[in-house]
């Protein structure tokens, strides 16, 4: 299978879109200023305690204050409360934490009010970002993952994979990590540790030892709610979670985020280097790739898969809901039965790329086409089950219900992506009133030359709709020709598939957008033209 990565970089936000045989399978998009990311770190402060959920609302600094069930709190609480009293008694250095003497478990059917005090101060990471309306989830079990190994302070636990099969290379790894583990820290060996030797294993966890103490010292300097640790290059962590050796290529389009890979690349998989590939073509990445035309086609409220049949995907606040239609297929089979198992199966294949795809967590409750036999009904679960092997979200499946409803729980960490594939018209603003398209043109030239004779902008590149370019561009002595021998030829003109049909977007020669779009500008055309005519017309 021909897997490949491709790395969108925005000033504003980073997009990851993964293919297998050029099908997009998976799309991330991250904000690059993201607060509140899972993983990150804060030195908070307890709010309040409510017995009722044996649970405590937190402030990190979010809107709404974040929530720390009693079960988040971890069996070592007491030891982590130890470690954190002698750490703001005594600022000037940090506390060893090998060299401290755990306290016993706490009570896993404790009460919150008997743990915690209002105003404790507490270092906090987050497990769930804010959704909706709820604030993140936090854990008080700090963890610091790495590309091999996860390291747990306050603990003393060495656990393998599940995924690395052989008994013999589970002993090795234990038998390695415990050779090289502090004291009082536990460690979880991740499926890529598989067949690394003790020297990188080892490199990693000093590593990681040094997050630790680094996080400890910027809590000590710190006042609540504080962030004390984030990832060093969130588009890094977002590549540690599904890089693979197995890529062919990871074409990134800035050179910053293209040096931060290639050093990641080259310390996890040096022979692997040379897959990381700088893209430095104007044309957008993702329209060079066929990215953005699939993104247009897989996200929506209907997807069509296969021979006319497809699905409708509906999000609520509590479950997303699928149904499966058959549509008019033309070439089905002879029987209902045979025809509603095999949509079924194609339907499922869809369905597990969609929920990978938009990153669909919670409940999902599917309404397949009715099939009356019993092993038809097992096929299709057995095949759900198949396709869903490689989902690297906790998952479970259950057989489908007498109904003919199958439901899936499925880890949600973040919130589900939803990619608005619907354009609000550029021309009307949503209005419903549309300037004539004839004029778009008018507006195209009056920007270019504010951007040149006003703002003295040189060397910048105006994207616009591919159809809206070939018109530009069409004959010898184009209109976009025209332009640049008036205007001067210090900038472009690009087709951009993701902008709608009157739209276009400026972009420096650093790639910031320059701001130019207003409301008036299609009216301001429309009435300069309108003058332009009324004067040819005097003259006449």
């Amino acid at each position: 299978m021909k897997s490949e990565l491709f790395i969108d970089v925005q000033p504003s936000e980073v997009s990851i879109a993964l293919t297998e045989d050029n099908r997009l399978v998976s799309l991330q998009k991250e904000a690059r200023n993201i607060a509140y990311a899972v993983g990150d770190i804060y030195l908070a402060k307890v709010k309040k305690l409510m017995p009722g959920l044996n649970a405590a609302f937190v402030d990190v600094g979010y809107d709404k204050d974040a929530f720390l069930h009693y079960l988040d709190l971890g069996s070592q609480f007491a030891s982590y409360c130890e470690f954190l009293k002698q750490a703001f008694d005594d600022k000037k250095r940090v506390p060893s934490l090998s060299r401290m003497k755990l306290l016993p478990d706490i009570n896993k059917h404790g009460s919150v009010t008997d743990t915690l005090e209002k105003d404790q101060l507490l270092m906090v990471q987050i497990v769930k970002e804010p959704i909706s309306s709820k604030g993140p989830r936090l854990t008080t079990e700090i963890t610091f993952t790495g590309r091999f190994l996860v390291l747990i302070p306050f603990s003393d636990k060495i656990s393998i994979s599940q995924k690395i099969k052989t008994t013999e290379e589970k002993v090795r790894l234990r038998q390695l990590v415990e050779s090289i583990r502090p004291k009082n820290f536990g460690v979880i060996v991740r499926t890529s540790a598989e067949g690394k030797r003790v020297a990188e294993l080892n490199h990693e966890l000093k590593t990681l030892l040094k997050c630790w103490e680094d996080t400890v010292a910027n809590a000590q300097r710190s006042t609540p709610p504080t962030l004390v640790f984030e990832e060093e290059s969130r588009i890094v962590s977002m590549l540690r979670d599904v890089f693979s050796p197995s890529f062919e290529s990871i074409y990134v389009n800035d050179a910053e985020t293209f040096g931060q890979i290639s050093k990641y690349v080259s310390l996890i998989a040096p022979e692997r280097q040379e897959i990381v590939k700088l893209y430095a073509k104007d044309e957008p990445i993702f329209d060079h790739f066929n990215v953005t035309k699939q993104i247009k086609s897989s996200f929506g409220k209907t997807v069509s898969f296969r021979s006319g049949a497809y699905i409708i995907i509906e999000h609520t606040e509590a479950l997303h809901v699928i149904d499966v239609n058959s549509g008019n297929r033309s070439r089905a089979a002879n029987d209902q039965e045979s025809n509603a198992l095999e949509v079924n199966l194609r339907a499922a294949d869809e369905i597990a790329r969609q929920l990978r795809l938009r990153d669909m967590g919670g409940i999902i409750v599917i309404d397949f086409i009715d099939m009356n036999k019993a092993e038809h009904r097992q096929a299709l679960y057995d095949h759900m089950r198949e396709v869903m092997a490689n989902d690297r979200a906790r998952h479970n499946i259950l057989p489908l219900s007498k109904f003919g409803l199958m439901q899936i729980t499925r880890q949600r960490v973040r919130p589900a992506l939803d990619v608005v594939t619907a354009e609000k018209c550029p021309s009307c603003f949503g209005k419903g009133e549309v300037q004539p398209s004839l004029l778009f043109t008018d507006t195209l030239k009056e920007k270019l030359e504010y951007l040149i004779n006003d703002l003295k902008v040189n060397n910048f590149i105006m994207y616009v709709h591919p159809y809206v370019d070939a018109y530009l561009k069409k004959g010898l002595v184009s209109l976009s020709r025209r332009w640049k021998l008036e205007l001067g030829g210090k900038f472009k003109i690009m087709p951009d598939q993701s902008l709608a049909y009157l739209e276009y977007r400026v972009l420096d020669r650093d790639k910031n957008v320059i701001e130019l779009a207003e409301e008036k500008d299609l009216e301001t055309s429309s009435t300069k033209s309108k003058n332009k005519a009324k004067e040819r017309n005097k003259g006449d």
